[in-house]
């Protein structure tokens, strides 16, 4: 169960999402960055996230969104997912799930450093190397195309995608933008390619809802005017999707191939 852009005290999105991660109790749940607003503080996560995600942290799996990190170098962040949210300050790290390996990246590029070279990237490289997963799921915060507010930002993740497409991987999951939104496979131009990484963008966990401006190449669907989770089933070389809306209706719905 996929979302970010989550809790937000003015806000009950974040308690109708919550009610669908509830009827799924044996699912991980990746929690895509931005988890409350404004800013990621002891006080916010305990009045905005922890009443409406809080039963779910033992079993959230979190990347850190630019919010997270916005007050105290993330520390609240850090002190409320532990591990689970890998080394304070560095929040790279990867898990199996079935028979998939999953990458979850830190895309706050500024503060840490995502480029070859990076920490971040050789790690990276050292873990897809080390994986003998024939289907491999990555997810951080901040999209590497998108329709909505954020389209004509600085790329962050350009050589994340390589790197991901050359090491075999099938799927990327962001947020940032408050929308949902599916792209077709593509490579790290924005090409539509067979053997290129299918990006979701998930921001419909509960923050203010927001509307594409423009129509990006490969974009395949859109839901931005409703709160959502993607639920993903991750089956021995193959996966599905279905983009479930708060009021349990099915917005979109899929099924891939991994490239092995």
């Amino acid at each position: 169960m996929a979302a970010g852009d989550i809790a937000d005290c003015t806000l009950e999105g974040d308690s109708a999402t919550a009610a669908l991660i509830e009827e799924r109790p044996d699912a991980v749940v990746a929690a895509l960055g931005d988890l409350v607003y404004p800013n990621g503080t002891d006080d916010t996560y305990a009045r905005c996230y922890v009443p409406a995600w809080g039963d779910f942290v033992e079993r959230t799996r979190p990347t850190a969104g630019n919010h997270d990190l916005a007050a105290d170098a993330g520390a609240a962040y850090w002190d409320l997912f532990g591990d689970s949210a890998g080394t304070p300050g560095e929040g790279w790290y990867s898990y199996e799930l079935g028979s998939w390996h999953v990458v979850v990246l830190n895309s706050n590029c500024d503060r840490i450093g995502c480029d070859i070279g990076s920490a971040q990237h050789d790690w990276l490289v050292a873990d897809l190397a080390a994986s003998d997963a024939d289907c491999t799921l990555a997810y951080w915060h901040h999209p590497q195309f998108t329709s909505g507010k954020h389209w004509s930002e600085p790329v962050f993740g350009v050589d994340f995608w390589i790197t991901l497409a050359d090491g075999g991987a099938e799927l990327v999951l962001t947020g940032h933008d408050h929308h949902y939104e599916r792209f077709a496979p593509m490579d790290a131009r924005g090409i539509p390619a067979p053997d290129g990484l299918r990006q979701f963008v998930i921001g419909t966990g509960g923050g203010v809802l927001r509307p594409v401006v423009r129509l990006a190449p490969g974009s395949e669907a859109i839901v931005d005017d409703a709160y959502g989770i993607l639920e993903l089933s991750l089956s021995p070389g193959s996966y599905a999707w279905s983009f479930i809306g708060a009021d349990g209706s099915e917005l979109d719905a899929g099924t891939g191939s991994c490239h092995s």
